[in-house]
């Protein structure tokens, strides 16, 4: 027979429970344990953006081996975005039903399998196709992995925990486009996507044995609502916070705009500054990367310092961040030199940075800890299908009809949307779903 939780203590599993989830003493809660869990978990998506990214870096030659047009290549990125947003709340279902190891590292498993095959590609429909399930495989790894960490971070370091996750979206993305460039200038595109796709297998099988499962809200006790899985019913209240529509609402906006500069300014550098593969790869990657690495360590501390004083601290933090960012997206797009482009893709990475740190930790602060996967994979479905799945081949068409660099220019508009909607949020709704949640007003099962 099952034994379930008692009803909103999750510390009070029975122990035989807790034994035949695989939950040791250790791993309940928060502690010393929590942040070796960023820690493995930054591996697994550091390998997560570095295999999606690396496809990236490769444009040109597919251009040429294979003969693809600017519109197909718009389209491999969305192929990606449109299946990993599609997935996304399926696997935020089935995340807060199973457990968080199991769904992140059998995501692991293959989507890097996915990525070895994708070497056999030999033409469109073929790369479509691999692009398309590799998105399938990696769309269940950010809601287990952000559930997984609120289970061992609460309020006071929950921003910073998921803000030094958030480092190794910006490490892959760099690791993924440098030496995917680097191999497939000297290697050729398929041993470049192959090598990534072989070490992500790798490491999934070390984890095997260092990944624990945390006891689901031990780190949210004072919450009034059940660790339990929410029910059907429960989920469609969700439907109701005004918070939460416009978390996601920012998040598409922004998503949007990182996949325009993400997907594009490899080939804007190389077509713009006749840079080599891998030195366009590398300039349009690293430079704006690890600006962010630091921009999300900073965003994450101020919020976590902002969150005690003020319930809506967190989503000042990322209204700052697009804000901010928006002008130097023109100058990426307009700069007249590699170096002023350079300098605006640093100020650009820095800020956002700053607002990817709380993506997912302000959405916590209004949803009950129970829906954390199922909103976490609600969020991804809104961001990939309305930003990323629209974005490559959005700006694709337009380079058709105007320059690629006047492009990526006119979507910094985009940025300013989504600073406007945040504000709009803090002012005038996150008071209220913060409160009924604190309350107990918020269906939690």
């Amino acid at each position: 027979m099952r034994l379930r939780p008692a009803a909103g203590s999750p510390g009070n599993l029975p122990t035989v429970e807790r034994d035949r989830q695989g939950l040791g003493p250790s791993a309940a809660g928060s502690g010393a344990y929590g942040w070796v869990a960023v820690l493995l978990l930054w591996l697994v998506c550091f390998f997560n953006y570095a295999d999606r990214q690396a496809f990236f870096s490769i444009f040109p030659l597919l251009q040429t081996q294979i003969g693809l047009t600017t519109v197909q290549l718009g389209l491999l990125g969305s192929s990606f975005a449109v299946v990993y947003g599609l997935g996304a709340p399926l696997a935020g279902f089935v995340v807060d039903r199973i457990r968080r190891k199991t769904a992140i590292l059998g995501g692991l498993q293959f989507w890097s399998i996915i990525c070895m095959l994708s070497a056999l590609s030999r033409n469109f429909f073929q790369l479509f196709t691999f692009r398309a399930l590799e998105g399938a495989g990696e769309t269940f790894y950010y809601p287990a992995a952000l559930s997984m960490l609120s289970d061992y971070h609460g309020q006071r370091t929950r921003s910073r925990a998921l803000g030094l996750l958030q480092t190794s979206v910006y490490a892959g993305t760099v690791g993924g486009g440098y030496w995917a460039g680097v191999l497939a200038q000297r290697h050729g595109w398929r041993a470049a996507v192959f090598l990534f796709g072989a070490l992500g297998a790798l490491l999934g099988l070390v984890l095997v044995r260092w990944l624990r499962e945390p006891v689901r809200g031990s780190a949210d006790r004072e919450l009034k609502s059940n660790p339990r899985p929410l029910s059907f019913r429960a989920m469609g209240s969700l439907a109701g916070n005004k918070s939460l529509l416009g978390l996601m609402a920012a998040f598409a906006s922004a998503n949007f705009l990182a996949m325009v500069l993400l997907t594009w300014m490899p080939t804007y550098l190389y077509s713009r500054f006749h840079l080599s593969l891998a030195m366009a790869a590398f300039d349009a990657t690293a430079f704006p990367q690890l600006a962010s690495m630091g921009g999300s360590v900073c965003g994450g501390y101020l919020a976590d310092v902002w969150a005690r004083g003020h319930r809506g601290g967190r989503v000042l933090v990322q209204s700052v961040g697009v804000l901010a960012g928006a002008p130097f997206v023109v100058l990426c797009g307009l700069g007249s030199s590699l170096q002023l482009v350079i300098l605006a893709l640093i100020c650009w990475g820095f800020f956002k940075g700053m607002y990817d740190s709380n993506i997912f930790a302000s959405a916590f602060d209004v949803v009950p800890m129970a829906s954390r996967g199922t909103v976490s994979g609600w969020m991804n479905c809104v961001g990939w299908l309305v930003g990323g799945g629209l974005a490559p081949v959005m700006i694709g068409l337009m380079a058709k009809y105007t320059s690629l660099g006047n492009a990526i220019a006119l979507s910094a508009a985009i940025y300013v949307l989504a600073g406007i909607v945040l504000i709009v949020t803090m002012r005038f709704f996150l008071p209220g779903d913060t409160r009924r949640l604190h309350t107990g007003e918020v269906a939690a099962g």
